[in-house]
């Protein structure tokens, strides 16, 4: 019986150890820390096999045992070292509301429901939406950068245009093909680029979108898209940001705060 529960517990451990240390790398700004937090709750775990055993799923199970280290240790982030983006990406993430931080990030990296994120952080499922919300907030406000539209049909590319441009947000130019993409970003190059994957005269946004980051580095992309089993192929661009169409105004201006959010570029203005 106790071979069986080690066996089970070293599987659950396994299993959500790397989302996990995922997790605690975003939250901390650092893999070494992050990792020792990860120690921290495993060996809290191998000393006390109910923090598992609780009724929870494993992996939320697993994240409630962290929090529950991570407060007691006053949530500390490390100050950030250098200018790579991670590091330029964890200084605007300390400066969120308190705990407004880590529902965001377990909702936007890990994927948890707000019930979810609440017994992870220990309240409501209404808390938990109100911090995400808050962090969501401070996030748009604090960020604007120059976009670039890839959108062959007129009336959607407009409608774009106005939903970034009053958020703030500068529009480098508004592509309908390929070519005319490629023209732009080298013109001028976007801090974020929002494209369609089938263009004017049959021409890809996806190789459009290879094209730019081939050229001009890494940068965040947002694909909205009639047809989002063309991006599920498993290869690169992989679009951290997917939208379908038809969209809200809502989804639009979420995708698009997160990805200038996390995407730590350096010539982002405010």
């Amino acid at each position: 019986m106790t071979r069986t529960i080690e066996t089970d517990l070293a599987a659950v451990i396994e299993n959500e150890l790397p989302y996990l240390r995922r997790y605690t790398r975003a939250l901390t700004g650092r893999q070494d820390t992050g990792d020792r937090y990860a120690a921290a709750t495993i060996e809290a775990i191998l000393a006390d096999r109910d923090l598992l055993d609780c009724g929870l799923p494993p992996k939320v199970a697993l994240f409630r045992a962290f929090h529950a280290i991570w407060m007691s240790s006053g949530a500390p982030v490390d100050r950030p070292e250098g200018t790579r983006p991670e590091s330029q990406a964890q200084v605007r993430l300390s400066g969120l509301t308190r705990n407004s931080r880590e529902a965001l990030l377990l909702h936007c990296i890990e994927g948890f429901t707000d019930d979810e994120i609440g017994r992870i952080m220990g309240n409501s499922a209404a808390e938990a939406a109100e911090l995400v919300a808050i962090a969501r907030r401070e996030m748009a406000s604090g960020l604007c950068g120059d976009i670039l539209i890839i959108e062959d049909e007129a009336i959607i590319a407009m409608d774009l245009s106005a939903i970034v441009s009053e958020m703030g947000h500068d529009v480098t130019g508004i592509a309908r093909t390929r070519d005319s993409a490629e023209r732009l970003a080298a013109e001028r190059r976007p801090e974020l680029v929002l494209a369609d994957i089938q263009l004017a005269d049959n021409s890809s946004g996806i190789d459009a979108v290879n094209s730019i980051l081939r050229d001009h580095g890494d940068l965040p992309v947002i694909f909205i898209t009639a047809f989002p089993e063309r991006l599920l192929t498993g290869q690169r661009p992989e679009p951290a940001f997917l939208i379908a169409k038809p969209f809200t105004e809502e989804q639009v201006r979420s995708a698009v705060s997160q990805a200038m959010f996390f995407a730590g570029t350096q010539t982002l203005h405010g």
